[in-house]
């Protein structure tokens, strides 16, 4: 009777959900249930919602609480020390046995919002007693002031619940492993299982704005998510009134469906103007301004852009009169200012009473989570760039994906400078904040060097995302205190050099976290946490992410990475056949993208980049890695800057050629630092120059370091 009262008054006050209560039917009588631990709620919540009578492995401590014990009495309780080895031994006679036990993995309620460590013991648990496992997530109870949130979000008393059951699975080490390996390995076979579980049941399968007006309901409507240099700190209210205002604005110069240009930096405003095109199905297609009027116009003509929405004071103060004048003669270059002028107080009026009812009226307009969000265009670092269509899925899921890897929270200030025509910029640096609660704040250039570190400690961030061209610079020339609340640091694009590692370690003692994507994949397709974390390697993939290594003529370890989940876009607008998307396929089937880059990855899940496929020289027949010698000369010279191209050789096919800022380079210098390399692997020629060609994302500019080095080798000869 108890229970039967229970049920009904949480199913009351909680509105509670089980989803996936057939795959509890499926699991059998002998059953490891493991779950996130949100709230105090949550043995109370298991034991009355799920059937049966059911076991629960409780730490013995938390078992003798006062206020814990009736509720216990709804269930069997098996107290257990999980530090003590004859607790989990006996926990595993326990489970040879037909029950259903609950245990929580993490041994503690969360602090942070996200999953906590997962015990090794636990994995080893399943293993040896042969149990199936059944994953469950509870979901809303760590917004109860019953969790261990306080002061970190917003708490109510009564959210809504939900309780995902996951099919079951089992952990079996086939005998490969034997003592602590074992122990180890089905401890990180669980910790898969439960980050695997986190992303499986998110809400990814939903547009940008559905996704921003859930945040709203979630951190309320008056938590601040956005600033830049104005320093006028936008609210989710002010940020979804304004998105509003604008998307009215530029709806009737626009079609459903059309790809609008945007050519403005990085700021609230432009923020604004991407979420008011989505609003009313209008596709931002982000317009890198640094390339030029030549490639501004070609990338509009890739993707069939008519007009393009810029801003009278960005177009002076960043000196684009001249680019603007001639992008003006093939698109209809449409500014803010102007559109402005034409706003009157009921427009605004309207604004905010749609913005506040807009939970309401959104949901009956007809919008699909695959269609198009964003179209952003690939650097060109080795060739011409291309137009990469992103679905909203897309980019929500790769929001989730990281999430179920890495904490972070509404106290967290995410610092970013990365332009928002850069995936990396737009994705993660903008969107990632915006829509789970931190707040973003915009600066407009990551070229500032100095100025960069001096906005991190007056706006107190604990977030950025960087290169490793960019944050090099920063730690030349950062106060070491400059970066005191910085809680990560990620670098992408480019690889982390072990001198720019160090630095930030011994400067400011931060472990900067390597990571690895492409715009093709929204663009995180893998990087290392604090929880996961290997040095020299770019991460682990991210949950629900599949992956095939293609073998390569002349490359003996690893292989070209091709890879395929949710987060890989939706295709290609290409130069050759403007406006026509081209979806992801490779030699693996269809959804396949294929990276170019030569891998390796371990036995723990970690990937190795050896290098692009198009970064390797073919020397007297000999497979030569382009990044391997870039590596190298960092290592011989960690201060300067290095870029290595292969050019044609009448008698060895290829040779490589080492361009530097290292003063008075010579090969043999390099040979000297780097013993035991083979001489094949050492550059033919290395040339000094002053700075080495960088494209505005803080790549190296290879193309331009080919031309370079064919012109400055001709005219040596």
């Amino acid at each position: 009777m108890l229970k039967i009262f229970l049920h009904w008054l949480l199913s009351l006050l909680y509105r509670v959900k089980v989803i996936g209560l057939e795959n509890y039917h499926q699991a059998g009588d002998r059953v490891l249930i493991v779950a996130n631990h949100t709230s105090f709620l949550d043995p109370l919540l298991l034991g009355v919602f799920l059937p049966d009578n059911i076991t629960f492995a409780i730490n013995t401590q938390i078992s003798q609480r006062w206020w814990l014990r009736p509720f216990l009495r709804l269930s069997k309780v098996f107290p257990m020390d999980p530090t003590h080895p004859l607790s989990l031994k006996a926990l595993i006679h326990h489970l040879q046995n037909d029950t259903k036990t609950v245990i929580f993995p993490e041994g503690r309620i969360t602090v942070t919002g996200s999953m906590m460590k997962i015990y090794d013991g636990t994995g080893m648990v399943a293993d040896k007693s042969g149990a199936t496992i059944l994953p469950i997530r509870i979901d809303g109870a760590q917004y109860t002031p019953l969790s261990k949130l306080k002061n970190i979000v917003r708490l109510r008393w009564f959210p809504p619940i939900t309780i995902h059951i996951l099919p079951p699975t089992r952990i079996d080490t086939h005998g490969e492993f034997t003592g602590k390996a074992r122990r180890k390995h089905s401890g990180h076979i669980l910790s898969d299982i439960m980050t695997e579980m986190m992303f499986a049941t998110s809400h990814y399968q939903q547009t940008i704005f559905a996704a921003l007006l859930e945040a709203r309901k979630i951190h309320g409507g008056k938590h601040t998510v956005a600033e830049d240099l104005e320093r006028q700190p936008l609210s989710y209210d002010a940020l979804i009134t304004r998105s509003i205002i604008l998307g009215k604005l530029v709806k009737p110069l626009t079609s459903e469906a059309e790809n609008v240009g945007i050519l403005l930096p990085n700021s609230t405003k432009t923020l604004n103007v991407i979420l008011g095109l989505q609003l009313f199905k209008r596709v931002p297609a982000m317009l890198n301004y640094s390339i030029g009027s030549a490639g501004m116009v070609s990338a509009c003509t890739t993707g069939q852009v008519k007009v393009v929405l810029s801003s009278r004071k960005f177009i002076e103060l960043a000196h684009l009169e001249q680019d603007a004048a001639v992008l003006a003669e093939h698109v209809k270059l449409v500014y803010l200012e102007d559109l402005a002028a034409n706003l009157s107080g009921i427009d605004k009026l309207k604004a905010f009473i749609e913005a506040k009812t807009a939970d309401y009226w959104y949901k009956s307009y007809a919008y699909d989570s695959d269609d198009a969000a964003v179209v952003l265009f690939t650097s060109g670092s080795e060739g011409a760039p291309k137009g990469v269509v992103l679905s909203h899925a897309n980019v929500i899921a790769n929001h989730q994906q990281i999430k179920a890897r890495i904490d972070f929270n509404p106290t967290d200030v995410v610092l970013n400078f990365l332009p928002m025509f850069h995936s990396f910029g737009f994705t993660v640096g903008t969107l990632l904040p915006i829509l789970n609660g931190m707040t973003a704040f915009f600066y407009p250039s990551p070229l500032h060097f100095a100025v960069v570190p001096e906005m991190a400690y007056e706006v107190g961030a604990t977030i950025m995302f960087g290169t490793n061209t960019f944050l090099a610079a920063y730690a030349k020339k950062a106060h070491p205190y400059d970066f005191f609340s910085m809680r990560y640091v990620v670098a992408g694009a480019e690889k982390l050099q072990e001198s720019t590692r160090s630095i930030w370690l011994d400067k400011f003692g931060i472990r900067v976290l390597e990571g690895y994507g492409a715009t093709e994949t929204a663009p995180v397709t893998s990087v290392n946490t604090p929880m996961d974390y290997k040095a020299g390697t770019v991460g682990r993939f991210m949950p629900d992410m599949l992956y095939k290594l293609e073998s390569v003529p002349g490359i003996e370890h690893g292989g070209k990475l091709h890879v395929a989940g949710p987060n890989i876009m939706k295709g290609y607008l290409l130069a050759d056949n403007p406006g026509v998307l081209v979806p992801p396929c490779s030699l693996y089937g269809e959804g396949w993208y294929d990276t170019g880059d030569i891998v390796t990855v371990d036995e723990e899940g970690f990937i190795h980049i050896q290098g692009r496929s198009k970064r390797f020289a073919k020397v007297s027949g000999e497979m030569v890695s382009l990044t391997a010698v870039e590596q190298l000369a960092s290592q011989a010279w960690p201060s300067a800057q290095h870029a290595v191209v292969s050019l044609p050789d009448a008698k060895k096919g290829e040779q490589v050629i080492l361009l530097t800022t290292q003063p008075a380079a010579t090969p043999k210098q390099l040979a000297e630092a780097s013993p035991g390399i083979a001489a094949i692997t050492l550059p033919k020629k290395v040339l000094v120059l002053d700075k080495i060609p960088v494209l505005p994302t803080g790549k190296t500019d290879y193309i331009s370091a080919s031309q370079l080095a064919d012109t400055l080798i001709n005219a040596e000869a």
